[in-house]
């Protein structure tokens, strides 16, 4: 099994808490003395840099959200002095403010170290040629992949998200062998190597590390048989550093966080208590080693859980779920919860549809509408009426047992619902209106 750094990434529980606890204390001292902002957060808390001996003593340290990036919008958490940035990088801004986020040359080498690790686990070595598809630009999925590439010694080829007849030539003619880019943008590529009439085999690729979204262990499988790869997943977000933060390995047991620079807690995301091993909770991350914006206990939103356990691949580093939703994304419908994730699971699992929805949720008076457009396969357009009512009614009858409500499912024709070249959109909530 590849492993890039194995003093960091085999390193015992021991020693690892030990290199937290003394990287925490410096940094906590070096926040408190750089970032006013957080120096008046941990003051109203009660809480001074000396109160922090241990890595286990993070728990009393206030909580960061979005928002709190938002109030102090573009430098206000920065702890370098800008002159000492080199990059910057920033969120959509979908939502609100973008989220800006500054880089020293330090914690460019951290991001490229924490990318290495990620492509090397995917099998990337120095004779690899790995096509960076996520976005160039502020968003951070581009030069990340980047950076790594060129950490090991790998072939980067830059050619960024979009433009998707050229993907695929780049992907024949450069001889690309790991695709890096969103699973959803994947899935596209492979639907339009078929459309093309381009067989796998004619492909040098080997593997493919995706994320920047959630997505089913159901998505993996047709991605893995549509390209013929090995599928890993990566996680990531700007706040942090962008992608690297955690990766899997071929055991695919669980996403190992490249913790020597970031350390993760599961919280209670109503009360903010931190949970014990193994609990399913909100994942908080604290960067104890980044110099530009190092934030400490920045509430994530994403669902999942932590496992220290050693990894069959003999990594130590501990491992993470694979993100079951988001607190800010989970729709709640008619007081039930509802992923998004559960519904691509249903529906690939099923595997009579394309791999393409759209979750539009409504209120008429008081009561939530909840529906679900599924796009249909070719082959199944021009079946019957009752055919494509049989099969809308198996789809309801599988997400209702699953969800545990029932939504109105429609099908719909093929190619109808919008090709996503980033990160896909699959909900529509018009409550919010």
């Amino acid at each position: 099994m590849p492993i890039w750094n194995e003093k960091y990434e085999c390193m015992s529980r021991d020693e690892m808490t030990a290199l937290q606890t003394e990287r925490l204390v410096a940094q906590v001292k070096y926040i408190y003395e750089n970032v006013p902002y957080y120096r008046e957060l941990m003051e109203k808390k009660g809480v001074l840099p000396g109160d922090i001996k241990h890595i286990e003593d993070l728990k009393y340290l206030p909580f960061l959200t979005k928002q709190d990036l938002r109030d102090t919008y573009p430098y206000g958490l920065f702890a370098a002095d800008t002159k000492d940035i080199i990059e910057l990088h920033a969120s959509s801004g979908t939502t609100g403010k973008q989220v800006v986020t500054g880089y020293t040359r330090k914690d460019i080498d951290i991001w490229a170290e924490a990318m290495a690790r990620t492509l090397t686990s995917a099998g990337a070595d120095k004779s690899s040629f790995v096509q960076v598809a996520y976005g160039y630009g502020l968003f951070t999925g581009g030069f990340g992949a980047h950076h790594g590439a060129q950490k090991i010694g790998a072939t980067a080829i830059p050619i960024s998200s979009g433009n998707t007849a050229r993907q695929i030539a780049v992907l024949k003619d450069f001889g690309t062998t790991i695709l890096a880019c969103t699973p959803s943008y994947a899935l596209y590529i492979a639907e339009t190597l078929e459309e093309m009439g381009i067989d796998k085999s004619e492909l040098s690729l080997k593997a493919g590390v995706f994320g920047a979204e959630p997505w089913s262990e159901e998505m993996r499988d047709e991605i893995e048989r549509r390209l013929g790869i090995t599928a890993t997943d990566i996680y990531g977000l700007t706040e942090i550093t962008g992608p690297g933060v955690s990766f899997e390995c071929y055991d695919r047991s669980g996403l190992h966080v490249n913790e020597d620079h970031f350390v993760p807690e599961i919280i209670d995301p109503a009360t903010g208590e931190v949970l014990p091993h193994g609990s399913v909770g909100e994942l908080v991350f604290s960067c104890i080693t980044k110099e530009g914006m190092p934030l400490l206990r920045y509430r994530t939103r994403d669902i999942t859980s932590l496992n220290y356990e050693k990894c069959a691949c003999g990594r130590t580093l501990v491992r993470m779920g694979k993100v079951q939703g988001r607190t800010d994304d989970m729709l709640i419908i008619r007081g039930v919860n509802v992923f998004p994730s559960q519904i691509e699971g249903v529906l690939l699992d099923l595997g009579k549809t394309a791999p393409y929805y759209m979750i539009i949720v409504d209120r008429q008076g008081v009561l939530d509408t909840f529906e679900v457009h599924v796009e249909m396969l070719d082959e199944f357009f021009s079946d019957e009426v009752k055919q494509l009512e049989k099969l809308e009614n198996e789809i309801r009858g599988k997400l209702q047992s699953v969800l545990g409500i029932s939504p109105k499912v429609k099908l719909v024709a093929p190619k109808s619902i919008p090709r996503s070249e980033g990160k896909a959109v699959r909900v529509i909530d018009r409550r919010k209106k």
